[in-house]
């Protein structure tokens, strides 16, 4: 498959912005991703200030580059060992949450991001898009 799956992390908790940037460097330092990792602003809503990076983009080619990404992110989480929630979102709106408990489940974390990634391949191709 030809076609670029982009997936969206965003970080909920105590000292959020700290774990973002630490995700960050750690998906950056990743061989599989190095070019592939940008931080990104939300969209500022009504009665929002803005100014804060809080999403990562990470674009991920064909080849078994999810599998890698979600051994990354359940390493990344266990090691991390904070109470935060990590939201990873497809373009199409597709979401899962994972938090330090779940990604002791690396096998089914890694089950659930291939089946996001999947999915928002799945919905491309049917759309016509093609990343």
């Amino acid at each position: 498959m030809t076609a670029t799956s982009e997936l969206h992390f965003a970080i909920d908790g105590d000292n959020a912005d700290r774990y973002f940037q630490s995700l960050n460097s750690w998906l950056a330092n990743e061989n599989d991703f190095r070019g592939q990792v940008n931080a990104r602003q939300q969209p500022i809503r009504p009665g929002e200030m803005g100014g804060v990076i809080d999403v990562l983009v990470v674009a991920l080619g064909s080849g078994g580059a999810g599998a890698v990404l979600a051994r990354s992110v359940t390493t990344w989480l266990t090691q991390t060992r904070a109470d935060i929630t990590l939201t990873i979102k497809s373009r199409e709106g597709t979401q899962i949450k994972i938090d330090v408990n779940r990604a002791k489940d690396a096998e089914g974390v890694i089950r659930e991001i291939g089946e996001l990634i999947e999915k928002s391949d799945n919905q491309r191709l049917v759309s016509g898009e093609d990343g």
